[in-house]
């Protein structure tokens, strides 16, 4: 599975959805808790459950991992998995991934400067306040020496052409040596 680790708005959602759309892949539909944002879709982007539901799944051991980013818990299902599939985590889902089964994923860090990713978040709708948050936390966080392991480091800065950056993900993806069976 293609695992793509990075920061607010460094650009993981937006290579996956080229990457799907390119290359029949799939997207993973991880759970969350968080409120569903203004055109998001149940299924397609998360599955939207509450937090009660969420621990019943997690105590029934449906969750490959779980993690809490925001106040809000996400959890990976072991029934999404697979080699044509494409998932977004944060630090600790990319390492509880590679300590549970670290042959089945090849993972992508996505590295994008502070004032880069700023500009995005902007745009995007957020407050000044809120943006300023979110990156100091994200900073903090998303670091490498935080990541267990990685495969390949991705940057992704205002220049580049997505297009042509998820081509090279997808390239670094299928040559990768997991994925030559």
């Amino acid at each position: 599975m293609l695992v793509l680790v990075g920061a607010s708005a460094s650009g993981k959602t937006e290579i996956a959805k080229i990457i799907i759309r390119k290359n029949n892949f799939s997207k993973m539909v991880t759970y969350t808790t968080r409120a569903k944002r203004p055109g998001e879709i149940e299924g397609v982007d998360y599955h939207f459950i509450d937090e009660n539901r969420f621990k019943e799944k997690q105590a029934a051991d449906d969750f490959i991992e779980t993690t809490i980013y925001n106040t809000n818990h996400y959890g990976t299902a072991f029934s999404e998995t697979g080699r044509k599939k494409v998932l977004i985590v944060n630090v600790e889902g990319a390492n509880s991934l590679y300590d549970k089964i670290p042959n089945d994923l090849v993972i992508f860090l996505m590295h994008s400067p502070e004032k880069v990713r700023e500009a995005r978040i902007l745009k995007r709708g957020d407050s000044e306040a809120s943006a300023r948050v979110r990156l100091k936390k994200d900073t903090a966080l998303f670091r490498r020496d935080r990541l267990t392991h990685v495969d390949y480091i991705v940057e992704n800065a205002k220049s580049i052409d997505l297009e042509s950056l998820a081509d090279r993900i997808y390239s670094q993806y299928i040559t990768h040596p997991k994925n030559q069976y």
